[in-house]
């Protein structure tokens, strides 16, 4: 086991948070420091370099792995999962089903939710909200426009808009993968994610 939860408790609207502390030294993290703040050990992975540090909190079924770090002020909570090599820091909220991976970075205001999919070498920041069926792939995304920065601007069908520089990709839910899902469905062949034979 890399770390254990400690007695130090905080109770955010009714939810029984513990801060962590390393039995060992890993990456960047020295035995004996303590973390952020997690609901359960199931929150964080045993194995790999995955760490929750400063103000940061992990709840609800979510999962941090692999070499992720959230840090700061970041929360991650529904069935949110962060693994890879991503980080999600400053005041960022991951929710929901996303997945933030790669080398993906979600910082500053940024929320991501739904079933929205953040990797590659995307960056997610400012006041920036990604969510839906959004896949990103690359590029930089944000809320707000500074210092004069060139800004790109696209209208996703259901109306909303995303703010980014540099080149992109992004894409909603790929067609194709929405038609065979509907297909299972249809002929009672997929249930709760899963493939009957």
């Amino acid at each position: 086991m890399k770390f254990e939860l400690t007695s130090n408790t905080k109770d955010i609207n009714g939810l029984k948070l513990y801060q962590i502390k390393a039995l060992i030294s890993f990456g960047n993290v020295k035995k004996g420091e303590l973390g952020g703040w997690i609901e359960k050990e199931l929150n964080l992975n045993q194995d790999g370099d995955a760490w929750v540090s400063g103000n940061a909190r992990v709840s609800g079924n979510a999962r941090v792995s692999g070499d992720a770090r959230v840090y700061g002020g970041a929360w991650i909570y529904g069935d949110a999962r962060v693994y890879g090599d991503a980080w999600v820091y400053g005041n960022a909220w991951v929710s929901g089903n996303a997945w933030i991976y790669g080398d993906a970075r979600v910082y500053g205001d940024a929320w991501v939710y739904g079933n929205a999919v953040v990797y590659g070498d995307a960056r997610v920041y400012g006041d920036a909200r990604v969510y839906g069926k959004l896949k990103i792939t690359l590029g930089y995304f944000f809320g707000m426009r500074f210092n004069k920065e060139e800004i790109k601007y696209k209208e996703l069908e259901n109306g909303d808009g995303l703010i980014y520089k540099g080149e992109a990709k992004f894409d909603e839910e790929d067609d194709e993968v929405a038609k065979a899902i509907q297909l299972l469905e249809s002929k009672g062949k997929l249930k709760d994610g899963r493939i009957l034979i």
